[in-house]
């Protein structure tokens, strides 16, 4: 599978002369690699629905790690294991004990939401609006995911489940679980470096709610991803045709 490379050779160049360590992310998922602007190497796999994996120089995070989905089996054995895995919420598509083992070495942080500790019978709670250090320039903050849709309610409550901002030496990623364009997305960061907008109808966004929070956070990139019947390519063709200046990143592997 084809993969997505954001650094040119005067990065690399710069990489090397900061010494900064990074271990290129081999997998058969798509990946896409940036730098920080301390010299630092963000790489983000995108593994499959709501899975995805981000390595910060040799720092690994799974979000969401769960190996079969929808009659695919997914090859984490191709990742290292993870330093810190997140779950966002309870549902057996973001929550999968089996594979946070898999993942998992001596001494893995497992941050969850709270049904999720419950459910799991381990973990570290993390709620809406609490943060996080976990290493040295690495940092997350639980935000809030939820659905707003009359009659959608009760599928994603409001103050159970988390989406994740990470601060990667100021590098901010965003990735959001399973949640509408709700009212706190305008008191996130804007110009976040990277925003993956979950987009999986009849559970999250609709093409158009995906299109109004991309256009309240005004990434640099956005990914749709927890791909279900929505549109990606209206998502893209109604950001461009509004000249939002977002670079959306459409990856149809993922259905």
């Amino acid at each position: 599978m084809k993969q997505f490379l954001l650094l040119g050779a005067s990065a690399l160049l710069m990489l090397s002369a900061c010494g900064a360590k990074s271990t290129p992310l081999d997998t058969r998922y798509p990946v896409e690699t940036y730098k920080t602007k301390g010299g630092h190497t963000v790489q983000v796999a995108m593994i499959h629905h709501g899975s995805i994996a981000v390595q910060f120089d040799d720092f690994l995070i799974q979000i969401d790690p769960v190996q079969n989905h929808g009659g695919q089996t997914m090859a984490y054995e191709e990742f290292p294991k993870a330093d810190v895995v997140l779950i966002c919420h309870e549902h057996g598509d973001h929550l999968n004990k089996e594979t946070i083992a898999a993942v998992s070495k001596e001494g893995t942080r497992v941050i969850m939401n709270a049904k999720s500790a419950q459910q799991a019978g381990f973990g570290e709670v993390m709620g809406n609006g609490e943060s996080l250090e976990l290493a040295k320039k690495v940092k997350v903050t639980a935000v809030p995911a939820y659905n707003i849709t009359p009659g959608r309610e009760q599928m994603h409550p409001q103050g159970n489940g988390n989406g994740y901002i990470l601060d990667l030496d100021g590098f901010l990623l965003y990735a959001s679980g399973d949640t509408e364009d709700i009212p706190d997305m305008a008191e996130f960061p804007k110009g976040m470096d990277v925003v993956l907008l979950s987009a999986n109808q009849p559970y999250t966004m609709t093409a158009e709610q995906c299109v109004k929070a991309a256009q309240v956070l005004k990434p640099k990139v956005l990914v749709p991803y927890h791909l279900g019947n929505t549109d990606m390519a209206k998502i893209k063709a109604d950001l461009d045709a509004a000249g939002s200046g977002i670079d959306v990143h459409l990856y149809e592997e993922l259905r």
